[in-house]
């Protein structure tokens, strides 16, 4: 992976733990200086207003933010700053992941894009596939992300 000098090859865990290397995966073209803000449509369920903005300190968490993302076009991978303050995604280690091991967020504020995650690896088209097939029932079921 590439990310301006520095290099890592395990994609499952922070860059630098302790560190503020924090990553957003979405199918936007952004540049650095970019910010990412609350009130688009989510990707996800019924595309409602998004009322937070979603990133993770580790870059397979941003790969399925990338690979999830609406759109034909490329998934993309910034490295993101937070511009005020931020809190555990309830929809993963509530639902999922007790204790945040994803190390995903949310935040009402921005995100300010650094630069640009250039060479990773996406997941197999199985992994891709059943992800999918995953979301799609719960789509089917009605479950919604959690939007407190």
């Amino acid at each position: 992976m590439s990310t301006h000098g520095n290099e890592e090859k395990n994609q499952t865990t922070p860059l630098h733990p302790g560190s503020e290397r924090y990553f957003h995966g979405t199918k936007a073209n952004l540049k650095p200086g970019d910010l990412i803000t609350p009130g688009f449509h989510s990707n996800y369920g019924q595309r409602k207003k998004a009322a937070f903005v979603y990133f993770a300190a580790t870059l397979d968490a941003a790969i399925w933010g990338a690979e999830l993302a609406l759109g034909d076009t490329p998934g993309r991978i910034y490295l993101v700053e937070p511009t005020g303050p931020f809190e555990d995604d309830p929809n993963l280690t509530d639902k999922k992941f007790p204790g945040n091991p994803t190390k995903s967020y949310r935040t009402r504020d921005a995100l300010r894009v650094a630069g640009e995650v250039t060479d990773w690896q996406g997941h197999s088209p199985e992994q891709l596939k059943t992800m999918k097939d995953n979301l799609e029932r719960l789509k089917e079921r009605g479950i919604e992300a959690i939007e407190d």
